[in-house]
C-alpha cells in the first residue's frame, strides 16, 4: 500500500530529490497558501471559506424565505417564535492554485538556470497546495505548444508535479501575451496564480498581465534575473547574439556602457515592480544565487501568499 506522507512520495519519483530536499519537504507541509480575495470554489473541499452556505458547522440564522431548502429551518425556532429561520453554516471550498512558467530560450542561463529555479519555487508552492487537497495546476508560457499538468489534487499527485516539472525543457521565444491570454481562456474562474519569468518579452508585459486584471485573479508576478544579468562580467569588443531570435548586437564593454545597462535594468525592473502595484498585484524580483526556499519560507510569507 503507498504511503501518502512526503518523504515517501518524494521516494515513488527519481526525479524528485532534484527539486526538493526531503527535509524542506517537511517544512513545507506545515505551511498552506491563502488568498487576499475571497474565493468562490466549485467544490466544497477541504478549506474554510468566509462565506455562509452549507456544510458542517453552524454559524447563524436568518429569516426564511420563500424557496429556501426545508431541511435547514430550525423547527425547534420555531416552535419557541412561531416564526421561520433559516439555519447557516460555514461553507468549505477548494482553492484552485495555478502556476505559469516561462520556459523561453532566455530561461535557460545562469547557475542554477533561470528555468531550474522556476521548477523549484512552483514544486514548493505545488506540493504546499497538494498537502491542503487545493487543485494544482501548472502551465508553461513561450511561443512553442503550451504544456499543461492535470489538475492535481492531494499529496499522492506529488510524484506526478515533480515528473511534470523535471521533464519541462527551454524551448522558443518569450511570448507572455498569448500564453497569459490562452490560460485565461482556459481558466475563467477565479483563483491564485503565480506568474514565473524573467519577463523579458520584445513585446512587454502590460497586455500580458491585464488579462489576469481582468480575470480578477489574485496574482502574484516572480521575476527571476540571474547575476551575470544583473552584474555583467565582460571586457572588449563583444558580437551579442540573443537565444530566442539570433538577433545581432556589437559593442565595445566600457565602464559607461554598464552604467547605462544598470540604468535601463533598474527601470525595467521598477515598471514592473509599479505596473503591478498598481493593479494589485504582488511583484517580487529574486536573484537565482539565493537560496529558492528564502523566496517560499520569507519572501513569499511576508507577502501574504504563505503562511
Amino acid at each position: 500500500m503507498a504511503s501518502d506522507t512526503p518523504q515517501s512520495a518524494a521516494s515513488a519519483s527519481p526525479r524528485a530529490n532534484t527539486l526538493l530536499a526531503p527535509e524542506f519537504l517537511a517544512r513545507l507541509e506545515q505551511m498552506e497558501l491563502v488568498s487576499r480575495k475571497v474565493l468562490r470554489g466549485r467544490l466544497k473541499g477541504e478549506r474554510r471559506s468566509k462565506r455562509r452556505g452549507q456544510s458542517v458547522e453552524f454559524a447563524d440564522f436568518r429569516n426564511y424565505v420563500k424557496g429556501d431548502d426545508l431541511r435547514f429551518i430550525d423547527w425547534n425556532l420555531y416552535a419557541r417564535l412561531d416564526k421561520l429561520f433559516l439555519k447557516l453554516f460555514l461553507e468549505e471550498e477548494d482553492l484552485h492554485f495555478y502556476t505559469l512558467i516561462d520556459t523561453s530560450r532566455s530561461m535557460d542561463f545562469g547557475e542554477p538556470t533561470k528555468l531550474q529555479y522556476a521548477k523549484q519555487i512552483a514544486a514548493a508552492l505545488g506540493f504546499i497546495g497538494l498537502t491542503q487537497s487545493d487543485r494544482v495546476v501548472i502551465e508553461t508560457m513561450n511561443q512553442s505548444v503550451t504544456r499543461r499538468s492535470p489538475a492535481l489534487r492531494g499529496r499522492a499527485s506529488l510524484w506526478r508535479m515533480l515528473d511534470y516539472l523535471q521533464n519541462l525543457e527551454p524551448d522558443g521565444s518569450t511570448d507572455l501575451t498569448t500564453g497569459i491570454k490562452r490560460f485565461c481562456l482556459r481558466h475563467p474562474g477565479p483563483g491564485i496564480v503565480v506568474v514565473i519569468s524573467d519577463f523579458m518579452d520584445k513585446n512587454g508585459f502590460e497586455e500580458a498581465l491585464r488579462y489576469l486584471v481582468a480575470q480578477r485573479m489574485d496574482a502574484y508576478v516572480i521575476q527571476l534575473l540571474s547575476p551575470e544579468e544583473l552584474e555583467p562580467a565582460l571586457q572588449g569588443d563583444l558580437k551579442l547574439v540573443d537565444c530566442e531570435d539570433g538577433d545581432i548586437a556589437e559593442i565595445t564593454a566600457s565602464s559607461a556602457l554598464y552604467e547605462r545597462y544598470r540604468r535601463t535594468l533598474a527601470n525595467f525592473v521598477e515598471s514592473l515592480r509599479t505596473f503591478c502595484m498598481k493593479r494589485g498585484m504582488v511583484h517580487l524580483m529574486a536573484r537565482t544565487d539565493q537560496p529558492f526556499e528564502q523566496i517560499i519560507t520569507q519572501y513569499l510569507r511576508q507577502r501574504g501568499l504563505v503562511r
